[in-house]
């Protein structure tokens, strides 16, 4: 299954800076991790905005979840999911 996944960063400014930069690289890390599973195929920046935009092909709701869930970042994101469908006319 196919979702277009559009992620928000938040982190408040009253987080240590230390902090921050480790929670930072963790998700490096992670994202990377998840992306050579094949389960990210596609990650995008949003140009001016801490925000991507992804596609994930995943089994389930439940495994986007998980694997959403499991990003260091996901306490300080706010998150869009579109399931997508093929369309007829894409060749």
């Amino acid at each position: 299954m196919l979702y277009c996944v559009e992620m928000q960063v938040n982190i408040p400014a009253s987080l240590d800076a230390s902090r921050v930069e480790e929670i930072k690289a963790a998700e490096k890390a992670k994202a990377i991790e998840i992306q050579k599973s094949g389960k990210w195929p596609h990650l995008w920046r949003v140009v001016g905005k801490y925000s991507n935009i992804s596609i994930f092909d995943v089994e389930s709701n439940d495994e986007l979840h998980q694997l959403l869930s499991s990003l260091p970042l996901f306490p300080y994101m706010t998150i869009q999911v579109t399931p997508l469908a093929r369309h007829p006319s894409a060749i």
